[in-house]
Parts: structure tokens; sequence; C-alpha cells
């Protein structure tokens, strides 16, 4: 195949990129439209709001995809509210009368002690990440299913691994790892596949997040997660960028990864990873049943006692002791 031909993996394709106006999102963008995919940039951010400079950050994006010679628009709904998802899909059909991927990047931080979070930190973080992601695929997948075909990527984190004061966060993260399996077993007989990523990249909305008194006072992700983060191994820099993010995503939506659905990858830096699912490691059976007496014995010492004796207060000192 000449490097013509294979330099525009996704031509004719249409894309939707949430949050796509800086960071991850944008260079995901900007790289669905050099593969040739008419590329919705979708993002509620505007700079400078009410000044003379204001700048809607999406309109941004959508004018470097326009001055390399390719084709896109602007959408500046939100993913958190039902009609926002719709009229996201909506725009992608009446610019470019078709939709065949979608890439569900948009999110938020608000980190906290979970005995300090307000409500309102806990809904917004959710609602944006966790609803957002199941309201688009709500109005994406009637399209995908009867074109029977159709992309989902959506952005997971390492953080849903269990990261202290970012339990909002965590939760709707991990919240979005459950959502990608489960599309991907009701979508997948109707030619949709659905996959998700853990990403590991500074962009100023990381440097924003952890320049605050909250993460400051926390150990890095790395340190947080012990055995279950990748750490800085391998070839994985720790200034790791948005760019290095973008190729894989685009794969993921090309003819090459047709046979991949339903899997969590890891990339960051030079590095990527696939994610082992989920799975029993131990167990003991006992004929009737376990009483609280059994499980005081022989259960604690073989099973319960090792799981707890891996998870002390000891490994995170910078989380506060109540006596």
């Amino acid at each position: 195949m000449s490097e013509q031909k294979r330099a525009k993996r996704l031509e004719g394709k249409v894309a939707i990129v949430t949050g796509a106006g800086r960071g991850i999102g944008r260079c995901e963008a900007l790289m669905m439209a050099a593969q040739g995919a008419k590329v919705v940039v979708n993002d509620v951010f505007v700079e400078n709001r009410g000044g003379a400079d204001e700048a809607k950050i999406a309109e941004r994006v959508v004018a470097e995809i326009h001055a390399a010679g390719g084709q896109a628009a602007a959408n500046g709904d939100s993913v958190a509210s039902m009609q926002g998802a719709e009229r996201i899909v909506n725009s992608a059909i009446r610019e470019f009368g078709r939709l065949d991927i979608l890439i569900n990047n948009a999110g938020n931080v608000r980190p906290g002690n979970i005995y300090e979070m307000p409500e309102y930190d806990w809904d917004r973080v959710i609602q944006t990440h966790l609803k957002g992601a199941f309201a688009m695929i709500r109005f994406a997948s009637p399209i995908f299913c009867a074109q029977g075909a159709g992309v989902i990527i959506n952005t997971g984190s390492e953080s849903g691994l269990g990261h202290a004061k970012m339990a909002n966060y965590s939760a709707a993260k991990e919240g979005v790892v459950g959502l990608t399996r489960a599309v991907a077993r009701e979508l997948g007989r109707f030619g949709v596949r659905c996959n998700a990523i853990r990403p590991r990249a500074v962009t100023q909305s990381v440097q924003n997040f952890t320049a605050t008194d909250t993460i400051r006072t926390a150990r890095s992700l790395d340190r947080a997660l012990g055995k279950y983060s990748l750490g800085n191994r391998g070839n994985i820099p720790t200034d790791s960028g948005p760019e290095q993010v973008a190729p894989l995503v685009v794969w993921l939506c090309t003819d090459a990864a047709s046979n991949l659905n339903g899997r969590t990858f890891f990339v960051g830096g030079d590095e990527i990873g696939l994610f082992s699912e989920p799975e029993v490691v131990c167990s003991l059976s006992r004929a009737g049943g376990w009483d609280l007496d059994t499980l005081d014995g022989y259960a604690r010492e073989r099973l319960i006692g090792d799981l707890i004796n891996n998870f002390t207060l000891d490994d995170y000192p910078e989380l506060e002791r109540f006596n």
C-alpha cells in the first residue's frame, strides 16, 4: 500500500471529539482530520469570557484544521445534559451528513477529601465524565446500529484504579470503563465497537489541577496506585504529552483495529499497554457456606487477611487519621 493511500486512513468518515478545545481532545481532533475525517470539535470552554479577546477554543481548533486543509465544525454544547448531547450528535448529521466515530474526551476535575466533598463537586464530575459519555452514546448509537458500523472510544483514567482525594473523578472514570464493557457487549452484534483508554499526559488542565492545595498534599498518582500503576518503568517519560496519546486513539478508529472491542488501553509517552480484565484471583469454597466463625479463622488467614495486609493506612501518610 502506498504512503499516500495509508496517510488517509479515515477518509470519508465523520467523527465527534468532545472536550476537543485543547489537550488530548485537540490532538485527537487534529490527527483525525489529518487522516481524512470530517470532525465536529466540541468544547464548552471560552477563554477570557466577556473580554475583548474572548475566544471559543473549539472554534480555534476548527481554524487549525481548516488551515491544514481539513474539514471541521465547532460545537459548544455541554455533554453533561441529554439535550446538549443530542445537539452535538445532530450537528454532525447537519454539517456532514453522517457519523462514524465518537470520541468521549470531555472532562473536569474537582479534587477534595471525601469527608469534605460538596454534593455539587460530586455531581458535576459525574455528570461530565460518566453521564456525558452515556448521553453521547445514547444519541450516537442508533445511528451506528442502523448503518451497521461505528466506533466509540471512551476516556478513562489510571485514577479509576483508586486515587486519594479524587473520589468523584475516580468513580466517574471507572464508571466509564464499566460503561465501555457494557456498550461493547450490547452493540457489538450491530458492528459497533467500543474501547477505552487510560491516558497519561501533561496538559494545561493537569498542570492547573496538580497546582491545587488539595493535590499538593497528596502523593503522586504513581505512588498512590502502587502496584496498580505502571509508574515510570519502560520508556514512559515524566513529561508525556497529549500528542503522544492521539495516535493510539486514531488507530483504534481504523479498520486495522476492527477486532478490538470492550478493551481498555494504557497510553503515555513512548508506551502503550493493554489492561487485564477484572477476575477473581483467589477463592475458597466450603460445604454449607460461610459463617462468622469460619471467616474469622481459615478465610481471614488465607484470603481476607492477604487483602487487608496489602492495603493499610501506613501506605497513605497523607490521609488524616481519625481517633
